[in-house]
């Protein structure tokens, strides 16, 4: 298994600050968090089947899915996480690395990648972590992983209004160059971390260099993402509201012309069976 130094240090103190915990419970996040639900409760195998979590962070997917009736392993690079994750009831956590992953060949039913892709700037990286949850996930078997727009901080730069900030803009133009977010020195956390942010059909094929299968590529929170947080919180507070909204982000969930606005994309592939 591959040991933390293999990790870039800004990721691990960004995260181990505790960051990610609530980061998914309100606004924009709290979208994210519905239609992930949303969309692997509609792919992923019946429960009890068995489910590792590679990237599950605190264990905000972990939870809902033991919930579920799932069986579920997570694994993080973030030992604060781990901690955190392995309080959760049916949760079993450990320290892990996407790319080198501690498990047997065809050993669960469904592999989860719901952050790793966003850390592994390095499209070698990237594949690597891409071949693990091919290995380990069962023939005919689900992969699911998200993967950060190339567009996401322009469009939430414009939402936010910090696109008016020289250095923000200095650093959109680079994304939008080559993927590679770099926030400036000083401003780490608030514009997130070093990432790598992807093109649309990127992680499509992504997943089919590394020899998985009939890929399909969803926005998460498509263009409902754009709106004002307290919007977004507005429409999920209200069960009416939260199901007109979802029926909406269903029907262009898969649409090309507009999966570059959604903030998040999840791309579903299979292990060839």
């Amino acid at each position: 298994m591959r040991d933390e130094g293999r990790h870039d240090p800004d990721l691990l103190r960004y995260y181990g600050e505790g960051r990610e915990g609530e980061r998914l419970r309100s606004g924009s996040g709290l979208l994210e968090l519905v239609r992930t639900q949303d969309l692997l409760r509609r792919f992923l195998p019946e429960p009890p089947a068995s489910v590792l979590d590679v990237g599950g962070a605190t264990g905000v997917h972990a939870e809902w899915l033991v919930t579920d009736g799932y069986q579920v392993d997570l694994v993080d690079a973030v030992p604060a996480h781990v901690e955190q994750a392995a309080t959760l009831p049916g949760v079993r956590a450990r320290v892990g690395d996407a790319r080198d992953l501690d498990a047997a060949d065809a050993a669960y039913d469904a592999v989860l990648l719901l952050g790793p892709l966003y850390h592994l700037v390095e499209r070698e990286d990237r594949l690597l972590a891409w071949r693990e949850a091919a290995r380990v996930v069962r023939p005919g078997g689900l992969v699911a992983a998200a993967t950060i727009s190339r567009f996401a901080s322009l469009h939430d730069g414009l939402r936010t209004g910090m696109i008016v900030d020289e250095e923000f803009r200095e650093m959109v133009a680079r994304d939008l160059a080559d993927g590679q977010h770099r926030p400036p020195p000083g401003k780490p956390w608030t514009w997130f971390t070093t990432t790598y942010l992807h093109l649309p059909g990127e992680a499509a094929d992504e997943a089919v260099a590394a020899g998985l299968e009939s890929p399909e590529v969803f926005g998460v929170e498509c263009s409902a993402g754009l709106l004002p947080e307290a919007e977004i919180e507005t429409w999920l507070s209200d069960p009416d509201r939260r199901g007109r909204l979802l029926w909406g982000l269903r029907r262009i969930e898969r649409e090309p012309s507009v999966l570059g606005a959604s903030g998040h994309l999840l791309t579903l592939a299979r292990r060839p069976g």
